[in-house]
């Protein structure tokens, strides 16, 4: 039975795999900086004998074609970009690149996918179909490097029926999945704001427009914007998360800059929320005499699972999990660029558990502290490889 086979081939590599995990963790690259990382996972799939191609600058596009290549084409992929964040864990697989850290997990979904690829590549004569390979730059910084493997051809040619991709969750136990049709993650933005006007002494504000004054207003407008036009049953979230004016306490600075995100779950709610904000710093700008600047840099889209491959995955992974080890997982206003691919063909994104509370296995995500229990790895790429063959 392939099931049996698939789990049999993903514990004989487990120690393989770990050891490619601590390999890429031990030297992280960020976005769109991946060169080494790239140049590995090239070296593993030569080594497997899997043929690539170089796209999108860093990224690798692999080809594993099974029985009857036509009949159906299903695309896999990881990132492989790490965060700027000093790693705090005192491993011997530590961050050996100052002040850069795989704290997201990516090191782990590219080792399960190219521990995926040699289990399909073994089986290739015993499924049907094609298997694209997606291993991707840039999945932590705008434009997001799905952008430019989809402009790089990743998904024609052929082009696959659907996409599946995971995600490491600190919040789910080992030994655990979690699926979630519909949205499943918000879109996420970036605001950049400047506010001008001549500045002066704090003893004689009438001489000057109070920058700080016209911040705090707009501040406060925008979050009434969120919470009074949003449908309350539509998750949304506005946060300002860096205010830059003055240096003294006597002086009104001639401009303050602020910069925040904004994430919604709605994508026709979230532009007409970008609306509504550049209208309100334009009123708020003639009511003050402020020069109002303010720039909405469009980022990832909302992460929306297909529902009739996301419902095929979560059955496949009942099959192969156990039905009482994979859960509905939550909606999440984290984003991640693996929209752009689900507005492209059906998607499926789901989760990885990898907390472990008794070995300490507890951090968040973008933290200095994060890691996996490492058992996780043998299930992510069985998962992997068994979707791979079955959608």
């Amino acid at each position: 039975m392939l099931l049996d086979k698939i789990k049999t081939l993903a514990a004989q590599h487990q120690a393989e795999n770990i050891a490619i995990r601590r390999y890429l963790h031990a030297n992280p690259e960020l976005s769109y900086q991946e060169f080494e990382t790239s140049k590995y996972v090239q070296a593993q799939l030569t080594a497997i004998g899997i043929p690539f191609t170089v796209i999108a600058t860093t990224g690798v596009l692999g080809i594993i074609e099974g029985k009857n290549p036509s009949k159906r084409v299903i695309a896999l992929r990881a990132d492989m970009d790490a965060l700027p964040i000093v790693e705090e864990n005192q491993i011997n697989y530590k961050s050996n690149n100052d002040g850069v850290m795989h704290a997201c997990g990516h090191d782990v979904h590219t080792t399960i996918l190219l521990g995926a690829a040699k289990i399909l590549w073994t089986l290739k004569d015993e499924f049907e179909g094609t298997i694209k390979l997606l291993f991707q730059p840039g999945e932590e910084k705008n434009p997001g490097g799905a952008t430019y493997m989809i402009r790089d051809g990743a998904l024609e040619n052929p082009k696959p029926q659907g996409i599946v991709g995971l995600h490491v969750h600190p919040g789910l136990n080992e030994g655990k999945l979690s699926f979630r049709k519909g949205r499943v993650m918000a879109s996420a933005d970036e605001l950049y704001i400047s506010i001008k006007g001549p500045g002066g002494h704090a003893a004689t504000p009438h001489q000057t427009v109070d920058t700080i004054l016209v911040a705090a207003q707009l501040i406060q407008s925008l979050q009434t914007i969120i919470a009074r036009n949003r449908n309350p049953q539509n998750p949304s979230v506005l946060s300002i998360c860096s205010i830059h004016g003055g240096n003294t306490t006597n002086v009104i600075p001639s401009e303050v800059k602020l910069m925040g995100t904004f994430r919604a779950m709605d994508e026709v709610w979230r532009f007409q929320a970008h609306d509504l904000m550049l209208q309100q710093a334009k009123g708020i700008a003639i009511a003050t005499g402020a020069e109002i600047d303010f720039k909405v840099d469009v980022g990832y889209p909302t992460v929306d699972n297909e529902p009739m491959i996301t419902e095929a995955a979560w059955r496949l992974a009942d099959a192969y999990m156990g039905k009482e080890n994979v859960e509905e997982t939550e909606k999440r206003m984290g984003a991640e660029d693996f929209g752009y691919y689900s507005q492209v063909i059906p998607g499926c994104f789901f989760r990885l558990g990898v907390r472990n509370e008794s070995a300490g296995i507890v951090h968040n995500v973008h933290t200095p502290h994060f890691n996996i229990d490492e058992a996780a790895i043998e299930q992510g790429v069985g998962m992997m490889a068994w979707l791979g063959t079955q959608l």
